[in-house]
């Protein structure tokens, strides 16, 4: 049996649960210093509050203050966290993540370096290990067209696994492959990292589309279509410009999550607000969810939040291009469902 420790108990950590029980494995549900009304939940049987499904039976839920427990004995930790949680919980746990030597992020961003130039989080997380002075772990990154509320329900879904080491993609896939939760690996990490962050923005203005419709009581599905086409040949451009491949971007990682995220999410309903000629949300606030206790983080990983994942010059947590942030001005797009 394998054992699979999940850091971070929220909505996409808790439905990762799903197929891992599914496959028989081991599953340690870590929350953070943020996420103890989500273990409650867990732990009275009711339904996860942020995907409406309780997670699986068997699956061990594990307060923050027991992080060396949640990794001793793991085969491979999957950090399921918010971006801006990325960095304190690595922090505390790349000691134990460099023995195990495998680690999957379902985290999304681009973040600059010390040059200003763009970095996907993988990088950016590989550089906390050689800061420390640890082995960099195989890093996969598990992205495309996801909405964890399905996922958690063992819906018939299509995910994207991508490491620069395709065999570590391939083993995580193996490992958390069902019949109705199926993997595609790729060694496009590249494209795959571009496409989470950036497809974000798109919905807004897929949205608008349909806050157009509304407004006016009018279709506007030619509007809606060109935008589509446009994000996608867009994301295809910044994938190459990096790195990577438009290929992967025409696939499930890019095409196939700005569907999902124009047909419902977060910035899809921002951009219907904006259409439809109703005030937007001043400000927008959707990163404290409503029952999230407001307790701060351990000493160490407030620390290690106030440096960057890139370099060890101090940055503006606003200056994050991430899936998962949208609090502060220049450039956050939004915050985990």
């Amino acid at each position: 049996m394998t054992t699979v420790t999940i850091l971070g108990a929220g909505a996409m950590g808790s439905a990762l649960a799903t197929p891992l029980r599914a496959r028989g494995h081991a599953v340690r549900l870590w929350g953070t210093w943020l996420d103890d009304h989500l273990l409650d939940a867990v732990e009275a049987g009711r339904p996860h509050p942020r995907t409406g499904v309780p997670v699986p039976e068997g699956v061990e839920p594990i307060r923050s203050g027991e992080l060396d427990r949640a990794l001793d004995g793991a085969d491979v930790v999957v950090l399921a966290t918010s971006s801006e949680g990325v960095e304190p919980v690595i922090t505390r746990a790349a000691p134990a993540i460099a023995r195990i030597g495998l680690l999957a992020v379902t985290s999304k961003g681009l973040l600059p370096d010390a040059a200003g130039a763009v970095q996907i989080l993988p990088t950016c997380i590989s550089g906390l290990f050689s800061a420390a002075g640890l082995a960099v772990p195989a890093i996969v990154a598990i992205g495309g067209p996801c909405k964890a509320n399905e996922v958690a329900a063992g819906r018939p879904t299509a995910t994207v696994y991508g490491s620069t080491d395709l065999e570590a993609a391939l083993r995580v896939g193996r490992l958390a492959q069902t019949d109705a939760y199926r993997v595609e690996p790729t060694a496009d990490v590249i494209g795959l990292e571009v496409s989470a962050p950036l497809k974000n923005v798109y919905a807004i203005a897929l949205g608008y589309a349909d806050g157009l419709a509304e407004r006016t009581g009018e279709p506007w599905h030619d509007l809606k279509s060109a935008v589509f086409a446009q994000a996608v040949r867009e994301m295809a451009a910044v994938s190459e410009a990096l790195g990577g491949t438009s290929a992967t971007v025409f696939g499930l990682a890019g095409t196939g999550d700005l569907q999902v995220t124009g047909l419902s999410g977060r910035n899809r309903v921002y951009g219907a607000r904006i259409g439809a000629g109703r005030p937007r949300p001043r400000p927008w606030k959707p990163c404290a969810p409503r029952s999230r206790p407001s307790r701060a983080p351990p000493r160490s990983a407030r620390r290690a939040s106030s440096r960057s994942a890139c370099s060890p010059t101090p940055r503006p947590a606003s200056r994050c291009c991430t899936r998962s942030t949208a609090c502060s001005p220049g450039g956050p797009i939004r915050c985990r469902p």
